[in-house]
């Protein structure tokens, strides 16, 4: 039955019948979420009856929640990747889903260094479209006039392998911009990108970036929004502006194109686009000569509204240099997405970064939510953990997200943690507090510290010879720089101090390192350029004692005190930094190949 819209709306009407519709389809999804995540469990539950897995629990047909939740575990990726391994090989009985697996997506986080892959069936496709569809209706109720002109969004494929049996590996991201929902996709005027799909679609990233600028500059007046998926990437693209736009510059002033773009499909498209236009160019060569960088965005595309890019959660970070290069534009965060499922968005996306909230779509999948308690046991299966359905979670309270999907996913941990915040309807709204485990991130990488002590025991063989060790170290995440990179600092104990380590050991010691590092590092080091060279610092004798002291001044018990393996609070950072002795750079890249998948 019809649900009559009674929806005031924050500061326009709707554009279009079509958003009008968006907006009702979000009213009706959220009045009775309780309702439809019911329904949605039956859905799946039923379609996946027959499946080797949910076989094994014996529901013997019911689909209710009780009887889901009293006999299906809760479980993470290691606990499915015999399944999904036999998948990849080419087994094609039901093993997760009813419906035959269309690819995997492969996931930013990992398991044993690498990339997860999580099994997908087509159908996901129109779900996830259907999301991105309700974008631009709530968008177009807080900034109007986005139909009147483009958006500049820096959009890439990456590097694809496939399984065994010749299934696709590739990140959801690439699997939807080589979808026909993004290729074909009808005309929008509130979706028209300054980029031609030939330029996104380019695997080149050099010629993918540059053709994307190059469009974006020739187009300068007409763009009203800039964005990237990640703040890491936007502040990526005009890291390339500085250094590359001596060569965009010459390529609009003679109306040709930089040789370096070698494409067919992708030369040829842009061709058309550009003409002699010294003009332009002499504009470009005024701004970006400039020392000061200051408010570039809106120098060099003055009608910008508001920048279209992630800055919750880890990349918070970039937030300062964003509104650096923006002049404090407003940084909008549109959705809430992973591999694993895509799972809502932002009602009020003009809100600042440190109030976004998320309102979970009930209709994507099955959600449940692990009251997380930092210093609780760790879950076992002789005891299984209380979960909260969506409907019944408490504001203030922080949660594990766990989801069901269509595609197979049982009661499987994400991995984020969520707080909420309120709620629109009946639906709560969620802030992205962190990723569970993770130290360190630049862009979509994700070292937890399992894997920083693993590659520290790795560098550290180097210095054994020297009779060296690692008395104590820490970490963080620079991004002052761009691309960003991981910063180790070490604490030395050098017994003979005649047969120190040489600057080139410390420098070996920064690539061991990195070689130790999972798969999405190495492919942001190498294929990506999203991360720059690890950096270790070496500092004085006794600073990890000066800095245990600080801590204990500031209420720390002596007996529980314990290094922090990554820092971030500024004080505790100028005390390391101010005991530096020597500064050491990974001096190539670390060894990285698409992965072959066994």
């Amino acid at each position: 039955m019809a649900v009559e819209s009674q929806v005031s709306y924050p500061l326009s009407p709707p554009a279009s019948e079509n958003h009008t519709k968006a907006l009702e389809f979000i009213e009706e999804m959220t009045r009775n979420i309780d309702a439809v995540q019911e329904r949605v469990l039956a859905e799946i539950l039923s379609r996946n009856a027959d499946t080797e897995y949910l076989r094994r629990f014996r529901l013997n047909g019911k689909t209710d929640r009780d009887t889901f939740k009293s006999n299906v575990p809760v479980v993470t990726y290691e606990d499915l990747q015999p399944e999904i391994q036999r998948i990849a090989n080419g087994d094609r009985s039901p093993i997760l889903s009813s419906h035959p697996i269309s690819e995997f997506l492969t996931s930013s986080g990992t398991s044993a260094g690498e990339r997860k892959l999580m099994p997908t069936i087509h159908e996901e496709l129109d779900r996830r479209q259907k999301l991105y569809s309700l974008l631009m209706p709530v968008m177009n109720l807080y900034v109007s006039g986005l139909d009147k002109g483009k958006g500049l969004y820096f959009l890439f494929v990456k590097a694809e392998t496939k399984t065994p049996s010749g299934l696709l590996a590739r990140p959801v991201l690439t699997s939807y911009y080589k979808s026909d929902h993004f290729k074909t996709r009808p005309y929008d005027p509130y979706n028209v990108y300054t980029s031609p799909n030939e330029a996104i679609l380019c695997v080149d990233s050099f010629q993918s970036m540059y053709t994307q600028m190059l469009c974006g500059l020739i187009m300068r007046e007409e763009v009203l929004r800039v964005g990237a998926v990640f703040a890491s990437g936007l502040l990526r693209a005009i890291r390339f502006l500085q250094l590359n736009w001596q060569q965009l510059a010459d390529d609009i002033s003679t109306g040709t194109l930089n040789p370096k773009i070698t494409d067919p499909s992708l030369r040829e498209s842009i061709s058309k686009l550009v003409k002699p236009n010294p003009e332009l160019s002499e504009f470009i060569t005024k701004e970006c000569s400039e020392e000061n960088w200051e408010g570039i965005i809106t120098r060099i595309w003055p009608n910008t509204k508001y920048l279209d890019v992630i800055v919750t959660g880890a990349m918070a970070q970039y937030i300062p240099t964003l509104d650096y290069y923006s002049s404090g534009l407003p940084l909008s965060c549109t959705m809430y997405a992973s591999s694993e499922c895509y799972f809502g968005l932002n009602l009020k996306p003009m809100s600042t970064p440190s109030e976004v909230s998320y309102t979970i779509m009930p209709n994507m999948a099955y959600f449940e939510f692990l009251p997380h308690e930092p210093n609780a046991p760790a879950l076992s299966r002789d005891s299984p953990p209380r979960l909260v359905d969506l409907a019944d979670v408490e504001v203030g309270k922080e949660y594990e997200l766990i989801i069901t999907t269509y595609a197979g996913l049982n009661r499987y941990r994400v991995g984020d943690i969520l707080q909420v915040t309120g709620f629109y309807n009946s639906a709560p709204q969620f802030r992205f507090i962190r990723r569970k485990n993770v130290l360190l991130s630049i862009d979509s990488d994700k070292t937890d510290e399992a894997e920083l002590q693993k590659a520290i025991e790795n560098a550290t063989a180097l210095i054994k010879e020297f009779n060296t060790s690692v008395v104590e170290y820490t970490s963080y995440a620079d991004t002052k720089s761009i691309p960003g990179h991981y910063v180790i600092y070490w604490e030395l104990l050098v017994k003979d101090p005649a047969n120190s380590p040489t600057d080139e050991v410390l420098n070996q010691c920064c690539l061991a390192m990195e070689e130790s590092l999972n798969t999405v590092y190495r492919q942001g080091r190498v294929a990506d350029n999203s991360i720059g060279p690890l950096e270790i610092r070496v500092v004085k004798n006794g600073t990890f004692e000066e800095l245990m002291d600080y801590a204990i001044s500031r209420g720390a018990s002596i007996n529980q005190y314990k290094v922090p393996r990554c820092v971030n609070f500024t004080p505790i950072m100028e005390l390391l930094d101010s005991r530096v002795i020597s500064v050491h750079f990974s001096p190539a890249a670390p060894h990285w190949i698409p992965e072959r998948r066994r």
